[in-house]
């Protein structure tokens, strides 16, 4: 299982046990969208191939708001 914690910057991210950050510019240039526009979900599809997806996408403007 993946956590993530998302601020204005980048996020903090623990999979299978091992804690790292992804900058802000990493998350852009993986998705090719701005940061703001970026969801939860697609930010978990970066860490894992195949996350468990629940819920309804959020956009990481709406979550730093």
């Amino acid at each position: 299982m993946t956590t993530i914690s998302i601020d204005d910057e980048g996020v903090d991210a623990v999979y299978e046990g091992t804690e790292f950050r992804l900058e802000r510019e990493l998350i852009e240039e993986a998705t090719e969208k701005r940061y703001w526009d970026v969801t939860d979900h697609e930010i978990l599809q970066i860490i894992e191939r195949n996350p468990e997806l629940t819920g309804e996408p959020r956009r990481v403007g709406d979550i730093v708001r």
